[in-house]
């Protein structure tokens, strides 16, 4: 799934738990159904649509919303929807076909059979690519450090080009998970090479055909006509539906269109083992295993969890305004697929109030706690709110900053400011937005805080930065070239602080969080490392990101 840099109030829609009310006294299990997804049942909006597998059979296929709003195409179970990530699950299938068969073995190095791949001084191997333990860089962040846009027409070649560049990996193949986009690419060439076909054609062959999974392909050309197709939407600034435009033209790590039954029909396989043999479910849910012999929850791109008792297995995607999900419960033999077009859809929790029903229990009411009457009557003495003002490195958001406001506090994010009123005198609620920021402390020295929304909680920590001169500021500021992403990036100063400039992507302001180094709010532009050469001048520096660390920048000479 790749990440796109959002606004204060669109992190805090993923961060809000959802909680559809379904009524107890409905006993039939499609009233309950259409009762938990009650508030896309209508036309003019994006929506979604749900399948059910249970005892080998699919119990329920419905529609909700529309799947094109501008002429407000209704979703039907024939709707196809790009599912995103969960090809993942598809492409993993292949490549455990294909090894069945005696054509490869999932401990080949991938050179093996991707011999132009440059040598990145350790051997990877196809296992993982499969568990995202391989250490190559995320295509979706490399390709937006480089100035890409995630609606430009994106294939294969682009990214294979780009892989080709690679000179260093993020970590020790084997040594850690950190998912890798780029790792499912190759993989699904892979399965091209050594099944001698395209891979869409090859994968219709051996999965979707056998299984009857009739409204199912691999979209690798943007210019294919999709009959039933669903288009993606997102709310904009000022809450109208705004279209989100998805254009790839490659497939493997993305990019399966398919319906919510057909991908029913996939789950029913790992009950019948009519592709693969009895022992295919086995195999997809065998999991990674480091180096240090610590086993992962990520199998062959399934993850592991539980819901009452029972354990899941399951894969979601998020692309554009698509999201999606699919879940098997083995042990009940209940699978659940949950698809939308809508961006801050939550399929997960939704899927899982849908398996709620069909296990027999009640899908969950979470009702969100009422503001505190005394917040607003709550002082905090000045020496504490000068104690916080400050700058916090917060997971998942970078820099977040305090500022006192008279006899409150405000927080900066991502270049939004949100004021704050006090609940006590280390917590505060901000004002709109559901969120509270609490301060935490350590040996009565502030420590970082917490960020707190649905149940949900990021943390932060103080940064104590180095006070920067102009001069300081000055010696910073230059072109830096990557020979890995063939793209350059201006570090210029503007009003006190240093702003990465590039030619695509929106300016980048940095803040400083510790010597020569800075970040920011970009999720790929995440920490900047400045380098200097012995004699102490800035020769270049690192870019980490979420899925891409210490991609090197070279500082080159100004012309003119």
């Amino acid at each position: 799934m790749r990440q796109r840099m959002l606004g204060v109030r669109a992190i805090l829609g993923v961060m809000l738990a959802m909680s559809p009310g379904v009524g107890a006294a409905q006993a039939n299990p499609s009233a309950r159904v259409d009762s938990i997804f009650a508030e896309w049942n209508a036309s003019g909006r994006p929506g979604a649509s749900v399948a059910v597998l249970k005892d080998g059979e699919i119990v329920l296929e419905r529609g909700y919303g529309s799947a094109q709003l501008e002429y407000e195409i209704p979703i039907t179970p024939s709707t196809v929807f790009h599912v995103a990530s969960v090809t993942k699950q598809f492409t993993a299938a292949g490549i455990v076909l294909l090894a069945q068969r005696g054509a490869l073995s999932l401990e080949d190095d991938i050179r093996a059979h991707l011999p132009e791949l440059p040598d990145l001084g350790r051997p990877v191997t196809v296992r993982q690519l499969i568990h995202h333990t391989s250490g190559i860089r995320d295509q979706w962040e490399l390709l937006t450090m480089a100035g890409w846009r995630m609606d430009d027409v994106i294939t294969k070649e682009h990214i294979l080009r780009m892989m080709g560049r690679q000179r260093e990996l993020n970590f020790e193949p084997g040594s850690e998970h950190l998912y890798s986009n780029m790792g499912y690419t190759l993989l699904a060439e892979i399965v091209e090479r050594v099944g001698a076909k395209p891979f869409p054609a090859w994968m219709k062959d051996n999965v979707f055909d056998p299984l009857g999974m009739s409204r199912t392909h691999l979209h690798d050309d943007h210019l294919h006509v999709v009959r039933d197709r669903a288009y993606s939407y997102g709310r904009g600034g000022d809450g109208e539906w705004r279209n989100a435009v998805l254009s790839y033209a490659n497939a493997g790590a993305t990019s399966l269109f398919t319906t919510a039954g057909d991908l029913a029909r996939w789950l029913r396989n790992y009950e019948t083992g009519q592709v693969g043999g009895p022992g295919f479910a086995t195999q997809m849910r065998e999991r990674g295993v480091l180096n240090n012999g610590d086993t992962i929850p990520y199998a062959f791109a399934i993850v592991r969890g539980q819901q009452r008792g029972r354990t899941t297995w399951s894969h979601g995607g998020a692309d554009a305004g698509f999201r999606s999900i699919v879940l098997h419960i083995p042990e009940a033999r209940l699978g659940v697929v949950v698809l939308s077009n809508e961006a801050s859809f939550n399929p997960g929790r939704l899927a899982a109030a849908v398996a709620d029903v069909y296990l027999g229990g009640t899908p969950p009411v979470v009702q969100q706690a009422p503001a505190s009457p005394t917040a607003a009557a709550v002082v905090v003495p000045p020496r504490l709110l000068d104690a916080y003002a400050g700058l916090y490195d917060v997971m998942n958001l970078g820099p977040v900053r305090l500022v006192r406001r008279g006899t409150t506090l405000a927080a900066e994010v991502r270049g939004e400011t949100v004021e704050l009123a006090a609940e006590s005198d280390s917590t505060f609620r901000a004002v709109g937005p559901a969120l509270r920021i609490r301060v935490t402390r350590a040996n009565d020295e502030v420590s970082g805080i917490l960020l707190l929304a649905g149940g949900q909680e990021l943390r932060g920590t103080r940064l104590r930065a180095p006070p920067l001169t102009p001069a300081d500021l000055e010696r910073y500021a230059g072109s830096y070239y990557s020979p890995e992403l063939d793209t350059v990036y201006r570090i210029v100063v503007e009003e006190g602080r240093l702003v990465a400039r590039h030619q695509r992507n929106r300016d980048i302001p940095l803040t400083v969080t510790e010597p020569d180094v800075f970040s920011s709010g970009a999720f790929f532009f995440r920490t900047v490392h400045f380098t200097r050469s012995d004699a102490g001048a800035i020769d270049g520096f690192r870019l980490t990101g979420g899925r891409v660390r210490d991609l090197r920048f070279e500082r080159v000479r100004e012309e003119g």
